[in-house]
């Protein structure tokens, strides 16, 4: 008896790979799912901004508007993945993460917009940890004890973070005023600027 297997889809996608995609497919879609900030700061050149958060929100209207080749881009690929996985339940099986992001996609020599430097979110979520543990830890030694508790709290923010693929320092970091952008997507914005996939355009 000969037994079946099913072998899960692949998901990530090299930046080559996407260059090359560029220049073979016209429905191509890349959407990069980090804050406005960080995509005003680096982005690929025809990538469409639609931040995690709203994305998450509005989930099953934006997966409506899409076409059957999508790519998802954030800094390093563990946003990029939380995104594929809320559109694949929401019924898009078929979207790819950029390994490495956007970064990556600029080391590669892909085409890239680039303005002004940022800090990326990832990065400051680990400047911040860092400093709230040491000032935790020094705190606890010249202050009072009880202050070592602040490093206790963190390491157990991040193991939460861990286990649930979330990070609300992240998120209270991204409301900072440096994260914001002169322009913060809002839902019009976002999904009207994406292309009418051809099946959608032909039935209208």
């Amino acid at each position: 008896m000969t037994s079946l297997s099913t072998t899960p889809p692949v998901t990530a996608l090299d930046p080559e790979t996407l260059t090359s995609w560029f220049r073979e497919h016209q429905d191509l879609v890349v959407i990069d799912v980090r804050s406005a900030a960080e995509f005003e700061s680096l982005h690929i050149r025809g990538s469409y901004n639609v931040p995690l958060p709203l994305l998450s929100e509005h989930t099953d209207e934006l997966a409506a508007r899409l076409g059957p080749r999508v790519v998802l881009v954030c800094q390093s690929g563990v946003r990029a993945e939380q995104a594929r996985q809320r559109l694949a339940k929401a019924g898009i099986d078929t979207a790819y993460v950029l390994t490495g992001g956007a970064p990556g996609f600029a080391a590669a020599g892909g085409d890239v917009v680039k303005g002004n430097d940022r800090w990326d979110l990832e990065r400051q979520v680990r400047l911040a940890a860092g400093s709230l543990v040491l000032l935790g830890l020094a705190g606890g030694k010249f202050v009072s004890p009880k202050v070592r508790m602040l490093a206790g709290a963190i390491g157990t923010g991040l193991t939460f973070s861990a286990a649930t693929n979330t990070c609300a320092m992240g998120k209270a970091l991204s409301a900072m005023p440096w994260n914001k952008a002169a322009t913060e997507p809002t839902r019009e914005s976002a999904f009207l600027q994406l292309p009418v996939p051809a099946q959608q355009d032909a039935a209208a």
